[in-house]
């Protein structure tokens, strides 16, 4: 990398000769440098030092990742089914947040942890009690699209003090739910990104 710093733009010849060794020596070392981002290569023109540190180069991995390389398979209830069927759900499913859709299969609301535990608190029949009594409603849902930047929706996720997003296709009627991030899906991104940079 000194080299490339001191006389880039260099060929991969030129590198070779400084330091003694066979170009196709080398080569592995140029390209994990080039894949990592250290340095970059043009053809007809040779090797450069992109001047970018460690922690730069971390930020642009993670800006990079995009929420469909992450997301996970979101768990729907529909807006008429009661609020003990869908306890039992979150339950069953082991997720802290529930999409709720339409007879159109439309994102209509979400149920979270607290909306259910606050609605069975008291004596009533949770059983007689729709979802869609305690949901939250759109517009007041945030959603994020798969070729959203993971990033911003983490910081969404935090802005808001939620944990978890639906990941939606906008149709003409409406939003279609077709995927969740959620926090565990963010540490599953950071534990991943930390593994490949090993």
């Amino acid at each position: 990398m000194q080299i490339v710093k001191d006389y880039g733009p260099i060929t991969g010849e030129s590198i070779a000769e400084k330091l003694n060794l066979t170009r196709a020596t080398l080569r592995p070392d140029l390209a994990i440098l080039t894949m990592a981002g250290y340095l970059e290569a043009r053809p007809r023109v040779g090797y450069f030092y992109t001047g970018k540190t460690g922690t730069q180069l971390f930020a642009d991995k993670i800006k990079k990742m995009k929420v469909e390389d992450y997301q996970s398979i979101p768990v729907v209830v529909n807006e008429n089914v009661s609020v003990y069927d869908a306890i039992v759900t979150m339950f069953l499913e082991d997720v802290g947040t529930l999409f709720v859709v339409d007879d159109e299969s439309l994102l209509a609301g979400v149920l979270s942890r607290k909306d259910l535990l606050r609605a069975s608190l008291g004596k009533q029949e949770l059983t007689a009690i729709p979802v869609n009594i305690i949901m939250t409603r759109m517009p007041n849902i945030a959603v994020c699209y798969k070729d959203d930047s993971l990033i911003d929706v983490a910081e969404q996720l935090i802005e808001k003090q939620i944990d978890a997003m639906p990941v939606v296709r906008k149709t003409e009627k409406g939003y279609e739910v077709i995927g969740r991030i959620t926090k565990t899906n963010m540490t599953k991104a950071f534990v991943s990104l930390a593994k490949d940079d090993v």
